[in-house]
């Protein structure tokens, strides 16, 4: 996993290079799963060792592709929160925030806006994609097509200079870097910062069924506070090599399912390549591998399952993290619009 924490734009002695500001989140519209958590979580623990970071549970965003299915989002924003509590982030070590409860995020974004075109906004490779999901064609909700704008306004409120995110997002850090430099150009002066990417080790998780993406909303994920009998279903359902009929049938590891997953939690390499091996050549069954990743599935889920059913015995004090995290947030995001309103000369008293 890639965690270079030293922007190299930033001078030794600069508090940037010192500890660096990280923006991460996650649209609330489910509990979270393994693709979440092999993608952006894991670096999301280890970061806020090293970083101030702030993790946004982005409801607005959600709102957009989400119209009278509103509290599907409301609702599970603590999800998601208490998804984050039990994987290991620490809220007194992370901010932990509601997009919509911070109102200088809305203005950021309209000042953001008119430094971007709709044509620029309609080539952005993540959003065409998520366009063409959803089957919008050209009905595309304004709110939509200006995600990426939102998604800049979040990064740069926090003047965040590292964003954990998988490779499909890295449109959206290319486009955020674009706008703070064009704002910087337009007021003359440096006032918002640029990102950087934190990627991980391992690529995207595909869906338990095969297709290229994890998605609740596809029913092919495993939710990170799944139960065991569950765990267990979903690893049985694993797609694998549909020509692999018998065990002494050589079988295919490239498009397999099961060894994409042994990719992203085995920890003995040299076992797994063996696997790989073996599989090719036949003689190993697939029953096998269901049963060796499943072993690591089981322990590696088993106690964040037993953090979240904490955690939820308590949410009370869930939502206080987020009461707190949200003001501080909000504090930090204010004093970088007041730069911005200053920088455009709209401080008029």
């Amino acid at each position: 996993m890639s965690l270079n924490v030293s922007p190299a734009s930033a001078s030794p002695d600069s508090p940037v290079a010192a500890r660096p500001i990280v923006l991460a989140g996650d649209r609330p519209t489910g509990p979270l799963h393994l693709g979440h958590y092999i993608g952006s979580l894991v670096s999301r623990v280890q970061l806020q060792n090293d970083a101030s970071q702030f993790l946004l549970l982005a409801d607005t965003q959600a709102m957009t592709d989400n119209v009278g299915r509103h509290q599907k989002v409301t609702e599970n924003v603590v999800e998601v929160a208490l998804d984050y509590l039990a994987v290991g982030i620490d809220p007194e070590k992370s901010t932990i925030f509601i997009q919509s409860q911070v109102p200088e995020l809305y203005e950021l974004s309209m000042h953001l806006l008119n430094l971007v075109t709709v044509s620029r906004l309609e080539r952005n490779p993540t959003i065409k994609e998520e366009i063409r999901l959803r089957g919008f064609e050209r009905d595309i909700p304004a709110g939509f097509l200006t995600y990426p704008v939102s998604q800049a306004a979040d990064i740069s409120a926090f003047k965040a200079t590292l964003v954990p995110v998988g490779n499909d997002q890295l449109p959206m850090i290319e486009q955020t870097n674009e706008l703070v430099r064009k704002f910087n150009s337009v007021v003359g002066r440096d006032v918002l910062v640029e990102c950087k990417e934190v990627l991980s080790e391992v690529g995207r998780l595909p869906g338990i069924d095969g297709k290229a993406k994890m998605s609740k909303s596809l029913g092919n994920a495993i939710a990170l506070g799944a139960t065991p009998d569950e765990i267990k279903q979903a690893v049985q359902r694993m797609y694998t090599d549909p020509n692999h009929l018998r065990v002494d049938d050589p079988g295919q590891v490239e498009g397999n399912v099961v060894f994409a997953f042994l990719d992203a939690f085995e920890p003995d390499r040299i076992a797994l390549e063996e696997l790989k091996q073996h599989y090719r050549r036949g003689g190993l069954g697939d029953s096998v591998l269901k049963r060796r990743l499943e072993g690591h599935l089981q322990a590696l889920l088993e106690p964040i399952r037993t953090r979240r059913q904490q955690w939820q015995q308590d949410r009370g004090e869930v939502l206080a993290i987020l009461r707190r995290g949200t003001e501080r947030a909000r504090a930090a995001a204010a004093q970088t619009v007041s730069e911005v309103r200053g920088a455009l000369g709209l401080n008029y008293f």
